[in-house]
């Protein structure tokens, strides 16, 4: 018995020391895309795509998912924020990946391309290379490098060429893409756009959403020939229709900033502003700090302006000459932050913020001399 065990260990010890052979895909092996549909949580409400290769000869059918990461991470959510995050691809069964998604009720579609056996065997060995080594890694950028942009990247890279461009929503930013994402997630959506500086308003030229990959794959070619067949449909769920929420919505948010504004108390009014100017400097903060483009050059902190920190600092000292000026400045500055929102698509979300801002301030601003300021309660 002990000879047994010694033999089964040696057995084991010489799998684990010598290196994988590469495996020989069968030449009837494919190739495709998977695009999984939106889900109703923050981190699955854009979707999904990864990699299947199916091979019968060698009884292989695997997904590779580039969406991976490891809540564990020390230090992760500074890790998140400041964008340097690691991501990584890893690598299971078709039949996992479908029950998956079975349980969160949604949508799979597959698109399978059009490689040459040489083309599929070099990214099946490209593939599994990357499980096995630092790779594997990647830092995850929101719009740049994502589950989406990893997958286009390494199908190009087997086709020798970037054939696997966007070709939807030619004339729109990526702001007013991603917008209708967060339809009946009011306040995810305005925390996104309060985040979000001036990147997002470029031009939306990049491939980054898998929905966006789906349609453009539609109409790729390689060499004068389509990339891939049609779409089919391997899992079609059924989920609920999201319906509006009777807190998660505009009407609600307005409501609330009108009970603030009705209020005509100085220190409801002085709360407000400094909830708002502390938040101004967590976005200036978090621009210069993260490495996400997306959060640089926040033109949102012309609203969300530090100044307003000094309107307490003023009222709560009496020094009126100085609360007037900063008053009258935040005004001009609330009043040029309407005019560069005026071709957004979030100027609708902003108006109750501005107007309850510039209400407030006007109303310091009415009482910013000695005689009339400490009336105000």
């Amino acid at each position: 018995m002990l000879k047994k065990y010694l033999l089964l260990l040696l057995i084991l010890l010489v799998g684990v020391l010598t290196p994988l052979k590469a495996q020989d895909l069968g030449k009837n092996a494919t190739v495709s895309i998977l695009t999984c549909q939106e889900g109703h949580e923050l981190y699955s409400l854009y979707g999904h795509t990864a990699i299947r290769i199916k091979d019968a000869a060698n009884a292989l059918d695997v997904v590779y998912n580039y969406g991976t990461f490891d809540f564990n991470t020390p230090h992760f959510y500074l890790k998140f924020v400041k964008g340097d995050l690691q991501y990584f691809v890893t690598a299971y069964s078709f039949n996992e990946f479908y029950y998956e998604y079975t349980i969160e009720n949604r949508s799979i579609y597959e698109q399978e391309l059009h490689l040459t056996v040489a083309q599929k065997q070099l990214l099946f060995e490209t593939l599994n290379k990357s499980l096995q080594s630092d790779a594997k890694y990647y830092t995850y950028k929101f719009i740049d490098r994502n589950c989406t942009n990893m997958v286009v990247d390494k199908v190009n890279m087997a086709l020798g060429q970037n054939c696997l461009v966007k070709t939807t929503e030619p004339d729109m930013s990526y702001r007013q893409i991603l917008f209708p994402y967060l339809k009946n997630h009011f306040y995810e959506n305005l925390g996104i756009n309060i985040l979000f500086g001036s990147k997002t308003d470029q031009k939306g030229d990049k491939l980054f959403l898998p929905h966006q990959f789906l349609e453009s794959l539609k109409v790729a070619k390689f060499e004068g020939k389509p990339i891939s067949g049609a779409p089919k449909t391997l899992l079609k769920a059924t989920p609920e229709p999201v319906e509006g929420s009777l807190w998660n919505n505009l009407y609600t948010f307005c409501l609330l900033l009108l009970l603030l504004v009705l209020a005509r108390k100085a220190w409801v009014y002085l709360v407000y502003f400094a909830v708002l100017g502390l938040l101004g400097i967590v976005m200036i903060w978090a621009g210069f700090y993260s490495l996400h483009e997306e959060l640089a050059n926040n033109y949102n902190v012309l609203l969300f302006n530090p100044l307003l920190l000094l309107v307490m600092v003023f009222y709560g000292t009496k020094n009126y000459g100085w609360l007037k000026k900063t008053i009258q400045l935040c005004i001009v500055l609330d009043l040029v932050f309407f005019l560069v929102l005026l071709n957004k698509p979030h100027l609708v979300m902003f108006l109750p913020l501005l107007g309850s801002v510039l209400f407030m301030l006007f109303y310091f601003l009415k009482h910013s001399n000695k005689a009339l300021l400490p009336a105000v309660k």
